[in-house]
């Protein structure tokens, strides 16, 4: 049988497109994710593509269990993300996407970590294309700080690769853990820093609001769906079980509710409310049980389409009014009534709604909690589940569709986005009402039942004292505002200080330049006036002889340096 891996389709399609225009565009773009997906299908577990290299074995496919059902959600994400974005006309956005699935799909099934590196630095070349495709001032910063970070991680796992091959004498992507001897140990810490600054780790988490906000409508959900994701497969892959990641993942799924809570940019409130999602299925591979990885994996599937749904209706909602912050809208369910429903039922996923996505993933990861002794981290999860309540779950569909009227009256995005969300909406619910055809696709066999009376119980409970603390606290106008502002969190640190110090340091530089200056001239005037009797003419004519003969010095000296140096050559 002859066999194509999954990311090759996408990349040969990429190619096509740069040179067909239109329906033939469109039509190659949407059936590329279906045969992709019914290749990886008739692929199944299984891997080929071994080849060699200075005596290290490198494999360009391996499929089993957990990389399958990547494989799966990647293709039904592209699917979903390319219906959304058929209306374009824009050789950019369409090019790079489909280059940045096929990278997405080519990392999940590396068999080795030089060929995941190869995968990790082409998901960060052409994830950035769709952030400068907006075309804006504001985006073109934002890209290349969220760059700056991507090329970090890719150079962090390069050398962390070098290290781990020297200490292990293998290439291969498997579990990797944080190791025990000194080349071991650097080589895993510098892998597992590259993986955390992907998954959005605290304090390198700004690449990802900062930057996924900027991009273009369309592109914003393609983001939504990959980068991240393959940093989550790949902690699962190489450091389940590291009990480290459950106090990073509480971290990230408490600290960004904060944020959101005050945030105007509706999308920059989805893109925390992604980092809180994170913490969950990083919570879930660090305790590591098969429960625990099995609600992390699945937490990932369904993020990546309740997410991308409410980046999908935020993008409409961009697209049809030019407008995406709080302050600004509301009022839209008037003319745009499928969106704003649409927009719920993303809402109630996110928020873990039982019948929805959400609740079937998430009540795993929090049971695998309770179930391996921390209490406290179940306790920080559930006030997180409640924080995403109120900010994704109220605040997007309040602020964008209800709350005042904006006086906007825009209509209902094109047919091709309505027919994306729906897909999207669907899934949410399939999902929720029959979980067993996701957990069938899960790396572990297991019995779980997430609609055990104890927890429906408890997630409605939780949901009700969530909504009933938003309604007082709009009542009796605690609530944050939606001000015209932008907030900064860690990237204040380079965005503001960093600069600050750097202005500072060069002012500083400059006046004790000017100063050096002032005293060198003084002193060659009162030696001026010490060798000959000091006329003005001469003493200027005798300072610019002396600057130049010290110009001429320098140009001298530095033609023998050069000289030299060549000399060793």
């Amino acid at each position: 049988m002859f066999e194509v891996a999954p990311f090759v389709p996408f990349f040969v399609a990429a190619a096509i497109a740069l040179f067909v225009r239109g329906w033939p565009r469109a039509l190659l773009m949407v059936a590329v994710p279906l045969l992709g997906l019914a290749n990886l299908w008739l692929l199944g577990p299984g891997s080929f593509g071994a080849w060699s290299v200075l005596d290290f074995e490198l494999l360009l496919f391996r499929a089993d269990r957990l990389s399958l059902l990547f494989g799966y959600l990647f293709h039904i994400a592209a699917l979903i993300a390319i219906v959304y974005a058929l209306h374009l006309r824009d050789t950019l956005q369409q090019v790079a996407s489909l280059l940045y699935a096929g990278s997405a799909l080519g990392a999940v099934f590396a068999g080795d970590l030089l060929t995941l590196f190869i995968f990790w630095e082409l998901l960060a070349l052409t994830s950035v294309m769709l952030v400068w495709a907006r075309r804006t001032g504001r985006a073109y910063l934002a890209g290349l700080r969220y760059f700056f970070l991507q090329i970090l991680s890719g150079l962090l796992l390069l050398g962390g690769i070098i290290f781990y091959a020297q200490a292990q004498g293998s290439l291969e992507f498997g579990y990797i853990g944080l190791g025990q001897g000194i080349l071991d140990s650097v080589g895993s810490w510098m892998i597992f820093l590259a993986f955390g600054i992907k998954c959005a780790f605290p304090f390198f988490h700004n690449w990802l609001t900062d930057a996924y906000p900027e991009s273009t409508p369309t592109g914003t959900v393609f983001l939504s769906a990959f980068t991240t994701k393959v940093a989550v497969y790949a902690l699962a892959r190489a450091y389940p079980g590291t009990e480290l990641l459950v106090y990073i993942g509480a971290t990230m799924a408490c600290f960004p509710i904060f944020y959101a809570v005050i945030e105007n940019d509706l999308r920059r409130v989805l893109a925390y409310s992604l980092i809180n999602q994170l913490g969950f299925m990083v919570v879930g591979i660090g305790i590591g049980t098969s429960l625990a990885i099995n609600g992390a994996v699945a937490h990932a599937f369904n993020d990546v389409i309740f997410k991308g749904l409410l980046f999908m209706s935020m993008g409409a909602v961009l697209q049809m009014t030019g407008r995406i912050n709080g302050s600004e809208l509301g009022g839209l369910y008037k003319t745009m009534p499928k969106t704003t429903v649409l927009c719920i039922i993303g809402a109630a996923s996110i928020s873990a709604f039982p019948l929805f996505s959400g609740f079937v993933s998430k009540s795993m990861v929090m049971s695998a909690a309770i179930q391996n002794g921390y209490d406290w981290v179940w306790l920080i999860l559930l006030f997180a589940s409640a924080g995403v309540f109120h900010h994704a779950g109220i605040k997007i569909p309040y602020f964008a569709f209800f709350a005042h009227d904006s006086g906007l009256r825009a209509k209902e995005p094109p047919t091709n986005m309505l027919v994306a969300m729906s897909i999207a909406a669907a899934l949410c619910l399939a999902v929720g009402i029959y979980p067993q055809a996701l957990y069938r696709l899960l790396p572990f066999e297991m019995s779980y039942s997430p609609y055990d009376l104890t927890h429906v119980l408890t997630q409605l409970q939780l949901l009700f004292f969530s909504a009933l603390a938003f309604v007082w606290l709009n009542l009796r106008r605690l609530y944050p505002p939606e001000l015209p502002s932008v907030n900064l969190d860690v990237e204040w640190l380079y965005r503001r200080l960093l600069p600050a110090a750097a202005r500072s340091f060069f002012a500083a530089a400059f006046r004790l330049d000017e100063r050096v200056r002032r005293t060198a001239l003084h002193a060659v005037d009162r030696l001026m006036a010490g060798v000959t009797s000091y006329h003005k003419p001469d003493g200027v004519m005798a300072r610019s002889w002396l600057t130049g003969s010290m110009v001429a010095g320098v140009v001298l000296l530095l033609g023998l340096y050069l000289l030299l140096g060549f000399s060793t050559y």
